[in-house]
């Protein structure tokens, strides 16, 4: 380092190091093992490279970067959209026609196929799968990416590591250091105490908390399959050294890093093992390591609980832990609303997240990789509604399968549970809405009704406060892949019907706009623009719901310095009128510029509109 670049670190440890000496020698205790980390963290700053820095300095002179309603993100399989790294950074003139500046890779970190869990089941955290690529192709990628503006984001799994890993297979051999950075015992006493409070992640296809190993004579503590090792954050060691890990990465060019199932990283005897006051201990350290070597680089915390729940990963305003969570409740409750045709609940959880501090900045999105699990407010909903929770999660999973009358979803289940009527719900954004059905039965009428009602979808995600994310393929309205069957490797996990391979055939298609690819293509890319270019779609905008008067339409206001935007939302298959009378005045269609009054406002059937009031 040169010595400015010294003397910037120095400040920057300064500022945090005596909350980071506290934090650390309250959970460890251990002066020895802070001293390491802080000396490896020197180590890490001077290896980072000449851009990066460069990168920093401009992020910590603008450090709420990541507010900006600028940035819309997009998540993809590496080997499904591009082959590899390096087909993925010839494809990005095709992402920048999207509108998409932060691309969200999905894991890529060496795993063995059979045992991946969808690369979360990581062997390597230093190296990338061989058919996916290096390291430096990575770098290639990210420094490609920083010159058209776009931000690298990745996974990095902290819960756990395969039983591949190189500690894994040390500690299966009997070495007493590396069981000591996961959970072994010897005998199903302490197990057996744990298995009394810890709920099980996968009860249905991974029964039970914890593994027997034949060949070590010992159980191991799997929370989600039994391939996947949680390691012991109770042993400074563990922090360490996954410290090391994190900052290894954010040093090929990460801007943002997702943290995977956070909540879960630290395990006390007694307790459910969740969201447990050492958890934020850990990220807060996270958070202030980050600050110290690469400031550039945020966290994105991934926490599939309820807002209650969520909101504290966030930390405070004086101890901030996580830039960005997932919205994940706003999701589902979404797909609840499409289903029930009924937005109750969507404007009860939106209520909800827009009365939080403006700081706290959510990622926004209608479908990822994973399944939708039901995670609903069911106690609102029977007290409000009188919903029996186990019949409306059944008739939702028949709802999304198109076997209820109306629906012209085309889902399939994920980890049902006949007995409790639990079941997760795959399928694409396009098909969810009905586009495959459309198509399929060749019925341009009700292709026109898809098309409206995905871009309807969207429209409401864009209109929440945060950073909107896109799935790969669902800008294409790309129905669902039911090549996953023939594979005997993924026949069994639903979840693939979603994450087949790009489309490329459809490219052709993105501005045609007779074609539903291209309706739906130019559709979000004018709705990211409108959101790139008003600042009321900011993050320090006021933001409400409306009244609308019919339980099928959802309203939301948006005010940013004299700028006032009202998004009105038809969740139901029918036209509907609203009239909004404490909005007197002009207000002009954000999209075609035609004028309205807010009286008698016709919306059609799963359709939307961006009003902006006119200025006087």
């Amino acid at each position: 380092m040169t010595k400015k670049e010294e003397q910037q670190f120095q400040e920057r440890l300064a500022r945090h190091l005596d909350e980071l000496r506290w934090l650390y020698m309250e959970l460890y205790g251990n002066d020895a093992m802070f001293t390491e980390l802080c000396d490896n963290l020197h180590r890490f700053a001077q290896e980072r490279s000449a851009a990066l820095k460069k990168r920093d300095l401009k992020r910590q002179a603008d450090p709420e970067w990541y507010k900006s309603n600028d940035l819309t993100g997009m998540m993809l399989y590496i080997d499904n959209f591009a082959g590899d790294l390096n087909g993925v950074r010839r494809k990005l003139p095709y992402l920048e026609q999207t509108g998409v500046n932060m691309l969200h890779l999905m894991p890529f970190l060496d795993t063995v196929p059979e045992r991946s869990d969808g690369g979360y089941a990581v062997a390597d955290f230093r190296t990338v799968r061989p058919d996916l690529g290096t390291m430096e192709d990575l770098e290639k990628l990210a420094g490609a990416c920083h010159k058209r503006g776009i931000n690298l984001c990745m996974d990095f799994v902290m819960n756990h590591t395969s039983q591949d890993h190189e500690w894994a297979k040390k500690a299966r051999q009997g070495d007493g250091e590396y069981m000591s950075r996961y959970f072994f015992f010897d005998s199903w006493n302490i197990p057996a105490e744990y298995e009394k409070t810890v709920p099980q992640v996968f009860p249905t296809t991974a029964p039970g908390n914890f593994t027997w190993l034949e060949d070590s004579r010992h159980f191991v503590m799997t929370s989600f399959y039994p391939y996947q090792w949680d390691l012991n954050y109770r042993n400074p060691r563990v922090f360490n050294e996954m410290m090391y890990n994190f900052l290894f990465l954010a040093n090929r060019g990460m801007d943002m890093i997702r943290i995977d199932a956070v909540p879960y990283i630290w395990k006390e005897l007694g307790t459910g093992c969740r969201n447990l006051p050492q958890v934020h201990t850990i990220v807060r350290m996270m958070r202030m390591i980050g600050e110290i070597v690469c400031p550039s680089v945020i966290l994105l915390g991934e926490v599939v609980m309820e807002p209650v729940k969520v909101a504290p990963y966030f930390g405070t305003v004086e101890k901030p832990e996580c830039h960005l969570l997932y919205n994940v409740t706003t999701m589902c409750t979404t797909w609840h609303t499409a289903a029930t045709q009924d937005t109750r609940l969507l404007r009860r959880q939106l209520d909800i997240v827009n009365s939080l501090p403006k700081q706290y900045v959510f990622l926004n999105y209608l479908r990822c990789h994973d399944d939708i699990g039901w995670g609903l407010d069911y106690k609102w909903l029977r007290q409000n509604c009188g919903t029996d929770e186990k019949a409306h999660k059944r008739f939702l999973s028949d709802w999304f399968q198109g076997r209820w009358e109306g629906s012209v979803s085309r889902g399939e289940l994920y980890n049902d549970d006949p007995a409790s009527g639990d079941a997760r719900q795959c399928g694409t954004t396009a098909s969810l809405c009905g586009i495959e059905k459309a198509g399929f039965e060749h019925d341009p009428a009700a292709m026109e009704r898809a098309v409206r009602f995905d871009l309807t979808l969207h429209a409401m995600m864009f209109m929440q406060t945060g950073l909107p994310l896109l799935y790969s393929g669902d800008e294409l309205a790309q129905v669902n892949d039911y090549s996953y069957k023939d594979d005997p490797k993924k026949a069994e996990d639903s979840r693939y019907l979603h994450r087949g391979k790009f489309r490329w055939d459809l490219e052709d298609r993105a501005h045609d706009l007779s074609t539903p690819e291209g309706q739906v293509f130019c559709g979000l890319n004018a709705l990211s623009a409108l959101r790139k270019t008003n600042a009321a779609f900011g993050a320090g905008a006021d933001v409400w719901t409306l009244d609308t008067g019919d339980d099928g339409l959802l309203a939301i206001g948006r005010y940013f310095e004299g700028q006032k935007i009202i998004g009105v939302f038809n969740f139901t298959p029918w036209d509907k009128t609203v009239t909004f009378p404490h909005d007197p005045g002009e207000f002009a269609d954000m999209l075609t510029g035609e004028p309205y009054i807010l009286r008698d406002l016709a919306v059609p059937a799963y359709g939307f509109y961006y009003l902006e009031q006119s200025q006087s």
